[in-house]
């Protein structure tokens, strides 16, 4: 099955970025969106809970709402941060990175997105399934932790040479 070409406003970094990888570019706007949700949902439960009182005491639910504030505003700061690998956002900043980080690799002459003990079907899966993957946080969070070739980008832009690719 042949990768979707997406046409983006920015240059496209990586289509199936690890999700180290994507927590490791996190920007600090994304720690602010991340900390944002995880002090909205609390808040939002106390102030309704000033609107309209409850007999029963808000502490539990304020600790639900913390955690569950947290988990969303961690999937919020992840999908932004994808976005920027994806090329939707503004991605300068995360394409310096990128550039600096698997050209290094290049040189010392390790694989660009590291080496997995997988089979190369079950590193195809994994991509198949995480593409995209950050779209459906509503329905089925998934990441990828998985190592593939699976990028959509072009190797010899970090100086790895024809003879390694065909390795």
């Amino acid at each position: 099955m042949p990768n979707k070409v997406v046409t983006t406003p920015y240059p496209l970094i990586d289509a199936d970025p690890h999700a180290f990888r994507v927590v490791r570019y996190f920007r600090s706007s994304d720690y602010a969106t991340w900390a944002a949700g995880t002090a909205a949902f609390p808040g939002a439960l106390y102030f309704w809970n000033m609107a309209d009182p409850v007999k029963v005491r808000l502490r539990t639910g304020l600790r639900l709402g913390g955690f569950l504030g947290f988990i969303g505003g961690f999937m919020l700061a992840y999908q932004r941060s994808s976005f920027r690998f994806w090329g939707w956002s503004e991605n300068k900043r995360e394409e310096d990175l990128d550039l600096a980080e698997l050209s290094q690799r290049a040189a010392e002459g390790k694989p660009l997105y590291g080496t997995s003990s997988q089979p190369e079907w079950v590193q195809g899966t994994a991509y198949r399934n995480s593409a995209w993957s950050q779209l459906k946080f509503h329905a089925f969070p998934m990441f990828n932790f998985v190592n593939h070739q699976h990028h959509g980008t072009d190797p010899a832009k970090y100086g790895v040479k024809e003879k390694e690719l065909s390795d």
